[in-house]
């Protein structure tokens, strides 16, 4: 089974067997490799052979379910592929919407933003939308699914603006689902999300090349 494959299943609700075993799967492009994290079901996205994958969890020594995001695991992955990592991220996902989104929005033509330069690096096919305190950027991100992000100026805060935003993303986004991924421990981000009708699907930590 390929990646997209997976996560077309998990985003309508069919997640991988919870065996507790890991899964490997090959990487669909040269940027993104990584792990997943499903309930007693770890899914290994990477192109290095499978055996040093396993031979690598298993030398961590830890609950077996929980080695595949132990910090050991994660940095021998990196250091055998100069990948960098940022955080274990909670994965959301949530079905498109018909219709228009609830807020007005007009399309962001400064490609310099430091949230548009982050989707640049790490997503195909960026489409970016600003409002009044607010920016909304999708993308397609790990395995071609179709990626939200958002940002709200402190000055634009508990109004709302930021639920509006990921709800938009599910109307701008062309068919079938989109995805968001939160720090868990932006607990502002993820009450925000799941607002929206995001549904928490597991965790995340997304590996991408050294040079940026």
């Amino acid at each position: 089974m390929e990646l997209r494959d997976i996560l077309g299943a998990v985003a309508r609700g069919d997640f991988p067997a919870a065996d507790g075993r890991t899964t490997v799967v090959r990487q669909e492009c040269a940027r993104d490799a990584g792990v997943l994290a499903f309930t007693a079901h770890t899914v290994v996205v990477t192109d290095e052979p499978e055996s040093w994958v396993r031979a690598a969890l298993a030398a961590v020594e830890c609950d077996p379910l929980a080695a595949s995001m132990n910090a050991r695991f994660l940095s021998a992955f990196m250091d055998r592929t100069g990948r960098v990592h940022d955080t274990v991220d909670l994965l959301t996902v949530a079905a498109a919407l018909p219709g228009d989104p609830p807020l007005a929005l007009r399309a962001l033509r400064d490609r310099g933003h430091p949230r548009v330069v982050r989707a640049l690096a790490r997503r195909d096919d960026v489409r970016v939308w600003e409002t009044d305190g607010g920016v909304l950027v999708l993308g397609r991100g790990l395995g071609g699914r179709w990626e939200a992000a958002i940002e709200v100026a402190e000055r634009a805060r508990h109004r709302g603006l930021g639920r509006q935003l990921a709800l938009a993303a599910r109307h701008l986004v062309p068919a079938g689902h989109v995805w968001s991924q939160q720090s868990p421990g932006n607990a502002r981000s993820v009450r925000v999300f799941q607002a929206a009708g995001y549904r928490p699907v597991g965790s995340e930590a997304l590996l991408l090349p050294g040079d940026g």
